[in-house]
C-alpha cells in the first residue's frame, strides 16, 4: 500500500523515538556501547572502567549490594558477546562464603570482686579470644613474657602458678617506642595469650601502660580461629581500682619493670573474676564470575587457558581496610586496581569469541572476587575448579594494567614455563613499548593461587603509583593507550597458548609462599604453603614450597593439618608463626599432623 509524505514522516519519527528509547534503556542497564566493536578499543575500555569505578559502585566491597551490581554487569556483558556460563550448573557465578567480621554475642559480661563492669566501656573481648565462661582467682604476671634467647632472659611465669586462673598482663614491653626492640617478637597480645595458655591459664586480661588510653576496638583479623582461652582488655579505670586493692598502680608496675628489666608478679588473694565471652563470626557471600569460550576442536577443547582479573576493591576504606589513607573513610574507586583489569577481561572476551573457530583450546574468563581479602576468590576457584586443574594449560592474570608510565609495563611469572620468555620476546620485539620481565611465579595477586598448583602463570601489571589504595585512584588517571597495548599483547599470548600443540611445561620459579618466609624474626622455615583461608583448626598445608625442605623430608603433604609443634598446640596460622619463632637451626621436634581424619606424629629437622 502506498504511503503519503505525512505518513512516511510520521513512521520515521516513530522509528527514531523507538531506537532512542532502546538506547537509553540499554545505556541505563550498564551494557551500552558507543561503538560496538569486536576489536579492543579505548572507548570501550573507558566505558567499562567508568562503570566499575563509578561512585555508585561504592568501591566494590565484596558481598555488598554494589559488588552484586558488578557481578550482574559482568554477566550481562559476557552474555551479550555470546560467552557461555563457565560453571557445571550452567551458571556464570561461583559463590563462596567467608568470614568478614566478628560481632559481640548476647552473653558478654564481667564481674570483678562483686563489681559488674560495662561492656565496651569497662572491658572488651579481643579479636582472638576464645568463647568461654570462667569464674576463678587471678594472678598478675608482669609483661607475660617467657623469653630465653641469646639477648634476653625473662620469664614472668618462673615463680607463680597460673594453672586454672585468670592472668593479668601489662601490654607492650619495656621499650615500646623502639622500632627495633628486641622485645618486639614477644610483645604482641596474641603471643602473650599463647604463652599464658601454655602455662595453664584459664583466661587472660590485658591492662594498659600509662601512655595508653581507651579500649581496643573489636576488629576482625583474618586467620584467627578464636579458639584460644578468653582474652579481655580491661579499661584503665577498672584496672587501677583492682591494682590499688593489691597495693600497686600501673605507673609503679611499669616504671619498676622498665628500670630493673625484671619481672613483677603477685597473687590477687580473695578476688574472684567472673567473665563470659561470646564472639560471633559474621559470614558474607562473595562470588567469582566464570565465562566459557568453548573450542570446537575435539582434540584440544577440554584443555583451558584461564584469563582472570579481580573485580573487588576496598569499599569505603577506613582502618584495617588496606587503605593507604586509613583515616579517609570515603569511596576508594579502584579504577586501576582493578577496574582496569576487569575491563580488560571483557574486551578480551569480546575479541577472542570473534575468532572462536580459530581457537584449539577453550578459554575460561574469570572475574575473581575478594582478592583484597587474601586472594579468596582465586583460592576458592582452584579448590573447587569447574574443570580439572591438570586441564588448565596456563593462567593469565591482569591486575592494575591502567597506569603505564614511560611506555613500560611488567610481566611476572615468566620463569614458570620454559616457553614463556621466548614467546614474550617475539611478541614484544620491534615495539615502542618496553617490558620488564620477572621470573618468580609467586606474587601479591590471584595468579599465586594457580602457581601453588603447578600451573604456569603470567601476571600483567603496569606498575605501582601513589594513588594505589587511596580515594585518588580514579578513571581520570587511566592511560588508555597503554592499557590498549597491554591487552593486545595479552590477546596475542592467549591466542598463541590456545593453539600450540603441547601445553606449556611447568617450572618452579621462586618460592611459593609469602610473608612468613620474609619475616626476619623466623630463624627456620618449614618449607610449606599455608592454606590462609582454611576453616580447619590448626594449620592446613596448601602445598610444599621446598621439595627438599624440612616438611617435605619429614613426610608432610598437601592437605595435612598441623595440630602441634614440639608439644605445643596449634589452632591457626598465627599460632603456627608464634611456634615457628621459637625454633632454631639444628633442632629436631615432634610435629602432630592430621591426615584423612587420623592423627600421626612426624619428626621434623631444621
Amino acid at each position: 500500500m502506498a504511503m503519503n509524505e505525512n505518513s512516511r514522516t510520521l513512521l520515521v519519527f516513530i522509528i527514531i523515538i523507538a531506537l532512542a528509547t532502546i538506547l537509553i534503556r540499554v545505556k541505563n542497564s550498564g551494557t551500552y556501547r558507543t561503538v560496538l566493536s569486536m576489536e579492543i578499543t579505548k572507548d570501550e575500555i573507558m566505558e567499562h572502567i567508568r562503570y566499575l569505578s563509578h561512585k555508585d559502585r561504592a568501591g566494590r566491597y565484596p558481598g555488598s549490594r554494589e559488588s552484586k551490581d558488578v557481578i550482574s554487569y559482568l554477566i550481562r556483558n559476557l552474555k551479550s558477546y555470546g560467552v557461555k556460563p563457565g560453571m557445571e550448573n550452567k551458571s556464570y557465578v561461583q559463590p563462596f562464603d567467608f568470614t568478614d567480621n566478628i560481632n559481640l554475642g548476647k552473653n558478654n559480661n564481667m564481674v570483678i570482686d562483686g563489681d559488674t563492669l560495662e561492656l565496651e566501656s569497662d572491658f572488651i573481648p579481643l579479636w582472638f579470644s576464645g568463647n568461654d565462661s570462667i569464674s576463678t582467682s587471678a594472678v598478675f604476671a608482669g609483661y607475660g613474657f617467657n623469653i630465653n634467647s641469646d639477648e634476653i632472659k625473662w620469664n614472668d611465669y618462673a615463680n607463680i602458678d597460673v594453672s586454672g586462673k585468670w592472668v593479668f598482663i601489662m601490654r607492650n614491653s619495656p621499650d615500646r617506642d623502639m622500632q627495633h626492640s628486641l622485645y618486639r617478637p614477644y610483645a604482641g597480645l596474641h603471643k602473650k595469650m599463647l604463652v599464658a595458655r601454655d602455662n595453664g591459664a584459664a583466661g587472660v586480661v590485658f591492662i594498659s601502660q600509662i601512655e595508653d588510653t581507651g579500649l581496643f576496638p573489636l576488629k576482625y583479623i583474618s586467620g584467627y580461629k578464636n579458639g584460644g582461652i578468653p582474652a579481655i582488655h580491661l579499661a584503665n579505670k577498672a584496672a587501677d581500682k583492682l591494682l590499688k586493692k593489691n597495693g600497686w598502680s600501673r605507673k609503679k608496675i611499669q616504671n619498676t619493670m622498665n628500670e630493673s628489666l625484671q619481672s613483677i608478679t603477685f597473687e590477687m588473694p580473695n578476688i574472684i573474676i567472673a567473665a563470659n565471652v561470646e564472639l560471633e563470626p559474621a559470614e558474607i557471600r562473595g562470588g567469582n564470575v566464570v565465562g566459557l569460550i568453548k573450542s570446537g576442536n575435539r582434540r584440544y577443547r577440554d584443555e583451558y587457558i584461564v584469563l582472570g582479573a579481580h573485580f573487588d576493591h576496598i569499599g569505603m576504606g577506613g582502618p584495617g581496610s588496606g587503605s593507604r589513607k586509613p583515616n579517609a573513610t570515603e569511596i576508594h574507586y579502584g579504577a586501576d586496581d582493578n577496574a582496569s583489569g576487569t575491563a580488560g577481561i571483557l574486551e578480551l572476551a569480546q575479541k577472542l569469541i570473534s575468532h572462536k573457530s580459530r581457537l584449539k583450546r577453550s578459554i575460561l574468563l574469570v572475574g575473581f572476587d575478594a582478592e583484597e581479602k587474601g586472594l579468596l576468590g582465586a583460592k576458592h576457584f582452584v579448590e573447587n575448579p569447574p574443570v580439572a586443574l591438570d586441564k588448565i594449560a596456563a593462567m593469565i592474570n591482569l591486575d592494575m594494567i591502567g597506569r603505564m608510565k614511560d611506555s613500560t609495563f611488567n610481566i611476572g611469572g615468566v620463569g614458570t614455563s620454559s616457553i614463556f620468555q621466548p614467546l614474550l620476546d617475539s611478541l614484544t620485539s620491534n615495539s615502542d613499548y618496553n617490558v620488564n620481565m620477572t621470573m618468580p611465579g609467586f606474587g601479591p595477586s590471584d595468579h599465586a593461587a594457580f602457581y601453588a598448583e603447578d600451573i604456569p602463570v603470567l601476571f600483567f601489571f603496569s606498575g605501582v603509583h601513589s594513588e594505589y589504595h587511596t580515594p585518588e585512584d580514579t578513571w581520570k588517571l587511566i592511560n588508555l593507550e597503554g592499557e590498549k597495548y597491554i591487552l593486545e599483547k595479552v590477546h596475542d599470548v592467549v591466542f598463541h597458548l590456545a593453539n600450540i600443540p603441547a601445553k606449556p611445561d611447568f617450572k618452579e620459579s621462586g618460592p611459593r609462599e609469602g610473608e612468613m618466609t620474609r619475616n626476619a624474626s623466623f630463624k627456620v622455615t618449614f618449607g610449606i604453603m599455608p592454606a590462609y583461608g582454611s576453616i580447619e583448626e590448626g594449620l592446613e598445608v596448601d602445598g610444599i614450597s621446598k621439595i627438599d625442605g624440612p616438611a617435605a623430608k619429614a613426610g608432610i603433604k598437601k592437605g595435612d593439618v598441623i595440630k602441634m609443634i614440639n608439644g605445643k598446640p596449634i589452632k591457626d596460622i598465627y599460632e603456627f608463626m608464634d611456634r615457628l619463632r621459637e625454633l632454631e637451626k639444628g633442632m629436631t621436634v615432634p610435629v602432630i599432623i592430621e591426615r584423612n581424619g587420623k592423627k600421626q606424629e612426624l619428626s621434623v629437622s631444621f
